[in-house]
This record gives C-alpha cells, sequence and structure tokens, in this order.
C-alpha cells in the first residue's frame, strides 16, 4: 500500500484508492516565460504516482494546469518537454482563460452564499468581514496573500487595473494562483481530489480552504549553478532527455536537487548502460521475476516514492551474478512501467561498428 507525505499535514498517510484516483499537478509556469527543468520536476513526480498506480491497476483522471494560453511557442514547447520525459498525458490540460471563467464561478459563489465579500475596491476577500476604510482589500491584496495568519481575509480576488486581468463581476482584476488552480480541478475532476501535486514555490496551493485535497504532495525545489537549464538545452548537449528524469528519481522528491551537468551526464551514462544491459539480457532465456529484488524496489516505491532506495535495489539486481539473466530482463522491464527510462529501446538494434 502506497504511504505518502501529505505537504498540508506533515504527517504520512496511506492512500486508500476507490474505483479511480482523482489528481491534479499545478503548473507548468507562474509567468509570461518559456518552462524550464525545474518546472517540470512536479510533473516527473505526478507521473511517477500516476504510473505506479496504474501498474497496480488503478485508474488515474488526471489534470494538469492551468497552462498559460499566451504564448502558443512556450507552450508548445513545454508540452514536447512534458513528452520527452515519458510525462503520461493528462485526461484534462486546461488553460489559463478556462482556469480564470472557473475561479469566477466558484468565487461568485462563496459571495452568494455569503462566505466572501466584495470590498469597496472590487476585490473579493473570503469571509464576512467589512471592506477596510481605504476601499481596497486590505494588507493582504496581492493574489494568494492571507490576513491575520488564517483563512479570513484571504484575497480570492484582486482587483487591478494594469497588467494581465480578467473582467468579473466585480471589475477588472486577477484571480489568486491558488483559486485558480483549485477552481478548475474542482471543475474538471469534481469538487474532491485524492493527491494535488505542486512544487514547494506554490505553497499556497497547498492550505487553501477550497479545494478538499486527500493528498497533498510537494516537491523541492530545483536548484540551478547558473541560468535556468531549458529542456531542449539538455538534447542540444547530446544527452537523452530522459537523463532529466532519472536525475529527480536519484533524489527523493521532497528534497532539493542540485542540477549540474555533471548530473545529467552521469544520469544519461545510467540509461545508455541499462538499455544496453537490457538488449543483451533480450539474448537469454526468459525467466521468472527477481522477486526478491523486485519486491525491494516496489517496498521503496510505497515508502513515500523513495525513488533512490529503489534505484538502489535495481543496481543490485543489476549486479547480482546469481540472478539469471532473463530474470534480469523481465524484471527490468517490468519496473521501468514506473521508471519511464525506455530501458527497451535499445532491443534489435545492431551495435554501431
Amino acid at each position: 500500500m502506497l504511504r505518502i507525505h501529505d505537504a498540508l499535514t506533515g504527517r504520512s498517510g496511506e492512500l486508500a484508492p476507490g474505483r479511480a484516483v482523482r489528481m491534479h499537478t499545478c503548473g507548468p509556469v507562474a509567468g509570461p516565460r518559456p518552462a524550464h527543468l525545474g518546472d517540470l520536476r512536479p510533473h516527473v513526480l505526478s507521473d511517477v504516482v500516476r504510473r505506479l498506480l496504474e501498474s497496480r491497476r488503478v485508474r488515474v483522471l488526471a489534470c494538469r494546469g492551468p497552462l498559460l494560453d499566451g504564448d502558443p511557442a512556450a507552450l508548445g514547447a513545454f508540452r514536447r518537454a512534458a513528452g520527452a520525459l515519458n510525462l503520461r498525458p493528462p485526461e484534462h490540460e486546461p488553460l489559463a482563460g478556462e482556469a480564470v471563467e472557473a475561479a469566477v464561478e466558484l468565487i461568485a459563489g462563496l459571495v452568494e452564499r455569503g462566505e466572501a465579500h466584495v470590498t469597496a475596491g472590487g476585490s473579493v476577500l473570503l469571509g464576512t468581514g467589512s471592506a477596510p476604510a481605504d476601499g481596497g482589500a486590505g494588507p493582504s491584496a496581492s493574489p494568494g496573500g492571507g490576513a491575520d495568519g488564517g483563512d479570513a481575509g484571504r484575497v480570492l480576488w484582486a482587483a487591478t487595473s494594469g497588467g494581465p486581468a480578467w473582467d468579473s463581476p466585480w471589475g477588472r482584476g486577477v484571480p489568486a494562483p491558488d483559486v485558480r488552480c483549485q477552481a478548475v480541478a474542482r471543475r474538471l475532476l469534481g469538487a474532491r481530489v485524492d493527491i494535488l501535486v505542486a512544487d514547494g514555490d506554490a505553497c499556497s496551493h497547498h492550505d487553501g480552504p477550497l479545494l478538499g485535497a486527500g493528498h497533498r504532495l510537494t516537491s523541492g525545489p530545483v536548484l540551478f549553478d547558473g541560468p535556468e537549464l531549458l529542456p531542449e538545452q539538455v538534447r542540444e548537449a547530446g544527452l537523452d532527455p530522459l537523463a532529466v528524469r532519472l536525475a529527480y528519481l536519484e533524489h527523493h522528491y521532497r528534497e532539493p536537487v542540485r542540477l549540474t551537468w555533471d548530473l545529467l551526464r552521469e544520469a544519461d551514462g545510467t540509461v545508455r548502460r541499462w538499455r544496453a544491459r537490457v538488449a543483451g539480457w533480450a539474448e537469454s532465456p526468459s525467466a521468472p521475476l527477481a522477486s526478491g529484488h523486485v519486491r525491494r524496489v516496489e517496498e521503496a516505491l510505497d515508502d513515500d516514492l523513495d525513488t533512490p532506495a529503489a534505484l538502489g535495489a535495481l543496481r543490485d539486481l543489476e549486479g547480482d551474478d546469481s540472478v539469471a539473466a532473463g530474470a534480469k530482463f523481465e524484471s527490468f522491464l517490468h519496473l521501468d512501467q514506473v521508471l519511464a527510462l525506455d530501458l527497451a529501446m535499445e532491443i534489435g538494434r545492431t551495435p554501431a561498428p
């Protein structure tokens, strides 16, 4: 049974899936810029969760976004990068406009029920408090802010006259990022989401009161020694894009990753070595899974997605001379359903002279 750490409560608990698991992943970017490799980390995390559950015949309904729709080139680049990292396409991938529409609908319902109020300045705050004397949204007028350390006074809609803004019943403004994200998840997945995934910078996505989420996962920060690396730079450097995926899997998802070229080159070498090994083992007679090694990998994944321990167990299997080559072949391909490193890629290919 998969046990995961809840970013909101700080406690670990079992994920007890019903007929289907509904999962929303926030992102990919927080502003009008191309997605860099750090933006992809939470999406790798949610993809591992999805693949692990689906390998156990649990249906997963996934939503990813909202995606910024103002720059088609950047949007296309993100989708290509997601494909290069073997991220399975979600069932829903809303754009920012749809998310804002969902946020307006959600906020309007709260206002109508008396659970939120409109200030004289055209902002909307959670709770029934009166508007500040200056007619604005108070000290927490930035989207996603809070007041007095609690949910009351949380800004749901911030009035603005400059920058990107949308029309609403209260005037032009912007929804709080967490409200926009949660509203579109509710619209597409239902009132309760089983798993909510975001990066560590999107902490407001994890403490908002609007979305009932069973488990909230936060990926750790991605650090760079220089400018943020873009997905296309990896391929231009002659590295397999799945080296990025493996580099993330080599670290626990809650821990920071310093993404350097040395780390990516090392991961690229590992991916290529494993593919060559699998291709070599494919020439041997088939054999049952190496059950002990496979169990160690699966137990590590069940323990809050401990991918470093899982990869350590996989390396032990690789070097265990007592395990038949056919068993290694079957075991590596079985586990690659979750790792998604395309380990069968070299099977049947003629080695280069």
